[in-house]
């Protein structure tokens, strides 16, 4: 798979920038990564400085600490005189270790800062650029003609009384919507089947808080760049979560696991949609709050790209089931999140709007979430190492997108595809 953008340096791709003994050893491949984002490589440079003077501080710190010890067992031997003179020598010894330990401090702090505003470090096969430089690495099924001019989503579901935008827009403001009737149970019904395929496939059912701590959000490298799409409840200290990632990788914070783990999240999702304004203002593609089904799994490093292409097969078989067709694309590097090292969307073809648009997506994180959240596994030798996290959108409430608008009929009816029948016991979507 190739890239955009021209062509790229010669570098090994190891271990993300939160390693920092990776990144004294190969630093070139993080300027690269920065580069292929479109972000500052400068701050490699700060990173290195930053480091070598924590690294100062400790050392000096640590030699202070061990000559006041030795100095101590001097005190304790003398007399008299010598004695006294050796407390008033100690004080100014105690005021340097003092000094050399808020010093140390400092550097640390200085370190975790720039350290966290770096993100993971891209795979090289990623391609360059932005938002509009993907490649586009297969269509699967040709796009339907229609022999009547098709409705929009919103229309489908508005005849349908199942999607109420202005009820929702009176309740809670815009880009929020009711579900009712036969599209409520519509999306029940494609959760459940993306739940039964999860678990069918050795996936683990969670059903996850959708409220997490500071220090998960953080770890999960959401509180970068894109904590302007985060809301805060600032009276709690909480975040809502925009997926249910986030409380999965802090599942597993501060443990050791004995083998790799893969985990299917139910929960509720909450986004504010910073920036986005006037974008997508129709019917539910894009809102403040949604369902999904999220695939999260664990696995050694050395195992994280074939598990990505793994939920990658996973997503691809849940978008045959509702029978539409679809593109695969890989994601550019400037386009990535924080946390992803790279990243798979696939896009359902929307009839109306006569484009594809994201349903799924499944990142390979590497090891960047579960360093800072201290996620780790034994290796052969029983040493515990870093694991790798990785993300998959298995279904989520824009599928409904993509089914309605799909499957319609004439009448304004909707065909329910044959996988979600035996889940929704319909075979067709009709108002009565």
């Amino acid at each position: 798979m190739g890239g955009v953008g021209g062509s790229r340096p010669v570098v090994e791709y190891s271990l993300p920038v939160i390693d920092l003994r990776a990144l004294r050893e190969n630093p070139e491949a993080v300027r690269a990564s920065q580069r292929a984002r479109g972000e500052d490589e400068t701050v490699v440079d700060a990173l290195l400085s930053a480091d070598e003077r924590r690294r100062a501080a400790i050392a000096r710190a640590d030699a202070l600490r061990g000559e006041q010890k030795a100095f101590g067992k001097q005190v304790g031997k003398a007399r008299g005189e010598e004695r006294e003179a050796l407390l008033a020598k100690g004080k100014e010894l105690a005021a340097e270790v003092k000094a050399a330990e808020a010093e140390q401090a400092r550097a640390e702090a200085e370190l975790e800062e720039l350290h966290r505003s770096v993100p993971n470090v891209v795979h090289p096969d990623a391609p360059h650029g932005g938002e509009d430089d993907f490649v586009v690495l297969k269509h699967v099924g040709e796009p339907r003609e229609f022999d009547f001019e098709p409705l929009d989503h919103l229309d489908l579901g508005t005849r349908l009384r199942g999607i109420d935008m202005e009820r929702g827009a009176k309740v809670s403001g815009s880009r929020f919507y009711f579900l009712t009737g036969v599209v409520a149970r519509l999306e029940l019904a494609l959760l459940n089947m993306a739940v039964a395929r999860a678990t069918a496939a050795g996936f683990t059912l969670v059903v996850t808080p959708t409220l997490v701590r500071p220090e998960i959000m953080a770890g999960t490298g959401f509180l970068g760049a894109h904590a302007s799409e985060v809301y805060r409840l600032r009276d709690d200290d909480l975040y809502l979560v925009g997926t249910s990632e986030v409380p999965l990788a802090g599942y597993h914070a501060d443990e050791i696991l004995d083998g790799e783990r893969r985990y299917a999240g139910w929960s509720s999702c909450y986004r504010r949609e910073a920036g986005s304004y006037g974008k997508d203002t129709r019917g539910i593609i894009r809102v403040h709050q949604f369902n999904k089904v999220e695939m999260f799994s664990y696995v050694r490093p050395e195992d994280a790209e074939a598990e990505h292409a793994r939920l990658l097969a996973w997503e691809e078989e849940m978008l045959a089931a509702i029978e539409v067709p679809y593109r695969v694309i890989d994601t550019a590097a400037g386009d990535l999140g924080t946390s992803a090292a790279r990243k798979f969307d696939c896009e359902a073809w929307i009839p109306t709007q006569r484009a594809y648009r994201e349903l799924t997506s499944t990142s390979n994180c590497t090891t960047f979430q579960a360093r800072r959240l201290n996620v780790r596994y034994r290796d052969e030798n029983g040493k515990p190492q870093t694991a790798a996290t990785l993300n998959g959108t298995l279904a989520t409430t824009r599928w409904i997108v993509a089914i309605l608008e799909n499957h319609q009929r004439a009448d304004g009816s909707v065909v329910v595809p044959e996988a979600l029948r035996p889940f929704l016991g319909l075979d067709v979507l009709t108002a009565g």
